[in-house]
């Protein structure tokens, strides 16, 4: 008898503990929290009532409450698996256990004066000669659990055998017991289910919300695409040259990228994801150019100082621009590397290029890349206003200008890796 009470503890211990997870779970909605917290209740009250007809200390006196609390007992027990059914998101379970307690509680009341299902004598409780009536609402309700977990896991798209065939192994090892031999494990077999099918319920939801996650992060990753794409095609559609200079800049960004991750030169940053920021979010460093004149981008010729300060307006412009197209559409570090790249390219590492004057590690390490990368299409590119400059010159330049426009670092991963450029 002591194990058997010390069972019951543990069943109601196992479910206060069930309880205090739903109410701190924020993985639930208010509806989900209440069936579980109903499934789990009832199961408390189940087990008390359990243990107060077969604890082993009977007295006669208190048959007649006895017989109410049994009567309770029996009416809402076998409505647990319409519980569970609502607590695994099933709908109407309300009103079915409605009725199911209703049809039961009625046959247990009537049955109660004649002692067809249970009753009480000066030796304590006996079965009736009809409690297979009672055995038979329980089987249904087993089995209207089985099918549950079974719509359960087609609504989720997810059939876990492995866990239905667990609960209904752990439901009838506490249930045959109770029928056959009169050991009374039924309401511990009902408790660990009910912690399974919480579990296998949460599972679901997670998986849900990691497929929903993904999903999500799909369509953000196609809008960003997207984004780029037409921006870019907005740039080559007013300047050809500009257009073709996009798509050659991102393949070299990420050579030098790759190439510097490979050496060894800012480990400290440079990694795939940065990698893979810098080539999809190069085609807009020129995206500023939207604000320029035509007669003033498409010029052929030199152009004059009031000219030149026009084109610079594209470096700030382009950062704004990003910002406010990208703004709310997508996360912080995105939008600041996009606009990094489209503010900065024009720095030069001695501090004399523009906007900013902004000097060697001051300029965002993006935005150093891309400067490299720009300058070297734009002297070996044919243009409206000038040819195309040998590779040999245009690299000479590049090595030049290292440590007054260029980061002298990355021109030394530019040149040593310069065959990966002339493919």
């Amino acid at each position: 008898m002591n194990v058997y009470i010390g069972t019951i503890i543990l069943v109601v211990l196992l479910m206060f503990a069930m309880i205090m997870h739903v109410l701190t779970y924020s993985g639930f909605n208010k509806q989900e929290k209440a069936w579980f917290m109903l499934t789990f209740l009832t199961i408390i009250v189940c087990s008390f009532s359990e243990l107060l007809v077969h604890c082993g200390y009977y007295n006669s006196r208190y048959s007649s409450v006895l017989t109410v609390i049994t009567v309770i007992q029996f009416s809402i027990s076998p409505i647990i698996p319409v519980l569970f059914s609502g607590a695994l998101g099933l709908h109407y379970q309300a009103k079915i256990g409605v009725v199911f307690f209703i049809i039961s509680f009625l046959v247990e009341t009537v049955s109660v004066p004649f002692g067809y299902i249970f009753y009480f004598n000066e030796q304590g409780y006996f079965r009736g000669d009809y409690f297979f009536i009672y055995e038979i609402f329980y089987a249904i309700g087993m089995i209207y659990l089985v099918i549950s977990l079974i719509i359960i896991g087609h609504k989720f798209q997810r059939r876990d055998i492995l866990t239905i065939i667990m609960v209904i192994v752990v439901l009838f090892g506490g249930i045959i017991p109770m029928t056959l031999f009169m050991i009374n494990i039924a309401y511990l077999s009902i408790g660990i289910s009910a912690a399974l099918c919480y579990i296998y319920y949460n599972d679901m939801i997670q998986q849900d919300i990691k497929r929903e996650l993904v999903s999500n992060q799909k369509k953000v990753t196609n809008m960003q695409i997207n984004i780029i794409s037409g921006l870019s095609n907005l740039i080559e559609n007013r300047d050809e040259d500009t257009g073709e200079h996009v798509v050659r800049t991102a393949r070299y960004v990420k050579t030098i990228a790759q190439n510097a991750k490979n050496d060894g030169v800012y480990a400290d940053v440079i990694d795939d994801h940065f990698i893979e920021l810098i080539f999809s979010l190069a085609p807009l460093h020129d995206v500023g150019k939207i604000v320029v004149p035509d007669k003033i981008l498409k010029k052929r010729g030199k152009l004059t100082q009031e000219e030149f300060e026009e084109i610079k307006k594209h470096a700030t412009a382009g950062g704004n621009v990003i910002r406010q197209i990208l703004e709310g559409i997508t996360d912080e570090e995105y939008m600041e590397f996009a606009s990094d790249i489209a503010t900065y390219h024009h720095e030069k590492w001695d501090g004399s290029g523009y906007p900013y004057n902004l000097a060697g590690e001051d300029i965002p390490l993006s935005a150093r890349i891309m400067a490299i990368a720009d300058v070297f299409d734009a002297l070996i590119s044919e243009r409206c206003y000038k040819k195309a400059m040998p590779v040999d010159k245009a690299v000479s330049i590049i090595k030049e200008g290292a440590g007054k426009h260029f980061d002298p670092y990355l021109v030394n991963v530019f040149i040593e890796h310069l065959e990966d450029f002339l493919d």
